[in-house]
């Protein structure tokens, strides 16, 4: 029982997570919960939105998260993540991957880092997932990544965050596309697969962190 308020760990069945979940016990959404179990999920691309992403999914009983990410967690992406990054964890200069897998691997077991970029090198190892979560802003990889997920069948979502600073105000938009079996070539046409020069929204680098959630919340 929960009604002790000490924290419940079950020795009695197999969990992916470290102490019983038992917010969806005292719901009694279980049998809900339970379809995402044997699910293998990847996110690609760890910043603001991908972070979001992790802190939702990482509550759920998928099998595996894998985390694909080159880059080092730095000063600017405490701001745009969730939770509150100490001044020790930023000089640590840890990979995104890592840093997050040692915060989130607390509550979920299997929350696997992989501290590389994604190409076409590497590209197979999402071959075994279930599901994909793309949140990159280089489009070139982005093209690579939905090539081989669309031939392999895999489903994915895809964000996008764009915002611009015009007179003193913020102005933006959130793109999330959903790709499953028999999407339309018109939904596809909406992910960016090819590198521009041009300084548009994209490519300000202007990340909030209410945007980046409100993305992840809707991927």
């Amino acid at each position: 029982t929960e009604k002790t308020f000490k924290p419940v760990i079950s020795k009695d069945y197999e969990t992916v997570f470290n102490y019983v979940d038992t917010n969806s016990s005292r719901a009694s959404i279980d049998s809900i919960n339970s379809k995402f179990e044997h699910q293998k999920i990847a996110i690609i691309g760890l910043g603001g939105t991908g972070s979001y992403i992790l802190d939702l999914v990482a509550k759920t009983p998928v099998k595996e998260i894998h985390l694909f990410d080159g880059d080092d967690f730095d000063q600017h992406n405490a701001f745009r993540a969730p939770g509150a990054a100490s001044l020790g964890d930023l000089e640590k200069h840890m990979k995104k991957t890592d840093y997050l897998a040692s915060i989130y691997s607390n509550m979920h077991k299997n929350v696997i880092p992989h501290g590389f970029y994604m190409d076409d090198t590497n590209i197979d190892r999402l071959g075994e997932m279930n599901f994909v979560f793309l949140c990159i802003d280089k489009n070139s990889v982005r093209k690579i990544i939905v090539d081989y997920l669309l031939n392999a069948e895999i489903p994915f979502i895809d964000v996008g965050l764009g915002v611009i600073e015009v007179d003193g105000k913020l102005s933006g938009l959130v793109r999330t596309t959903t790709v499953t079996e028999g999407i339309s070539s018109q939904a596809l046409s909406s992910i960016p697969m090819v590198d521009s020069d041009i300084d548009d929204a994209y490519s300000s680098n202007i990340q909030i962190a209410d945007l980046n959630a409100l993305n992840a919340c809707f991927a």
